[in-house]
């Protein structure tokens, strides 16, 4: 249906500028021939004609104005298409190539005991990886539905980050420690699932551009109004300004595609968004304090309560 919608958009607008362009020209083609403007008599009826007509020309142009805006959209709207089908061609490839190769090598010829424990878990890695790409771009697609099924629960915030954060140490293999905790303790009364997905792939985001030594710090405060305030910093090269919206575009992902060291779809960024709006949270891109990096602050409603800290539930300690 939002195909259908944003096609059916600028098919209309072109009609509809086709017809006003062929009543401007029968109409100065009937004035020129009447005579109008030489007539005193009908001078009356030639100021209205010429006012209509100015009306009409300036409808016109505001209609090839929408139109141009129209199509740059949709040139680049094609653009991240294209860098989406390399960046999924190259997820897909990369993780099925590799099995195969191990694979052919376990059946063409005799491995020890270690190296196959050692391919069958690289091949575990790579279906894991397979699996990540297939569940965001469900997620993504899941965006679009009205609604959904599960009920609004009260989420403990500081211990729903520290999993996100492990979740994550643990698919690009680098230790808890790389995560720096500052957590109050938080109750927010939201979808779990919304909230899981939003911060996994914000600190998916942070480890993966983080620089050379990672460091990632997550801190959590309960603010004023009911809301809490989240903010996850990394160490990497940063943002520049002017490409802050730019990056929480579908499919979006800055510099060439062919070009890329780290692996991504572009749906990442999307996807946290358009949970934000859906959880009527506020996203701030700031740069790091002190040094290079990104600090995404994302300013979240709903909290319930501050809970007291509990030794035994409590979240990693500040590194």
């Amino acid at each position: 249906m939002a195909a259908r919608r944003s096609l059916s958009l600028p098919i209309v607008l072109a009609i509809v500028m086709i017809v006003i362009l062929v009543v401007l020209t029968v109409g100065w083609v009937l004035m020129t021939v009447m005579g109008l403007w030489k007539d005193n008599e009908k001078a009356g009826l030639y100021i209205a004609l010429l006012s209509i007509g100015t009306t009409f020309i300036g409808l016109l142009l505001a209609g090839t104005i929408i139109y141009l805006v129209l199509t740059i959209k949709t040139i680049n709207l094609n653009r991240r298409q294209s860098n989406f089908i390399d960046s999924v061609t190259h997820e897909l490839k990369s993780p099925i190539a590799s099995m195969k190769l191990y694979l052919q090598t376990l059946h063409r010829r005799q491995v020890s005991q270690e190296e196959q424990a050692e391919f069958y878990r690289f091949m575990v890695e790579d279906l894991d990886r397979l699996d990540r790409l297939i569940n965001q771009l469900l997620e993504a697609g899941r965006l679009g539905t009205a609604g959904m099924d599960q009920d609004v629960e009260d989420v403990p915030l500081d211990a729903l980050l520290a999993d996100c954060a492990n979740t994550v140490c643990l698919r690009y293999r680098v230790p808890i420690e790389t995560v720096c905790f500052d957590l109050a303790p938080c109750t927010v009364r939201a979808l779990r699932v919304e909230l899981d997905v939003l911060f996994r792939n914000l600190i998916d985001n942070a480890v993966k551009y983080a620089g050379s030594q990672p460091r990632v710090e997550v801190t959590l405060r309960p603010a004023d109004g009911g809301r809490a305030v989240v903010r996850i910093g990394d160490n990497g090269r940063g943002i520049p300004p002017r490409l802050r919206r730019q990056i929480f575009g579908r499919f979006e992902r800055l510099g060439l595609e062919l070009e890329r060291d780290k692996p991504g779809t572009g749906l990442g960024l999307y996807l946290v968004r358009n949970l934000a709006r859906r959880l009527h949270a506020r996203i701030r891109v700031r740069d790091q304090e002190g040094g290079p990096g990104t600090v995404f602050e994302v300013h979240l409603p709903g909290v319930v309560a501050s809970r007291p800290v509990d030794s035994s539930t409590d979240p990693p300690p500040r590194q």
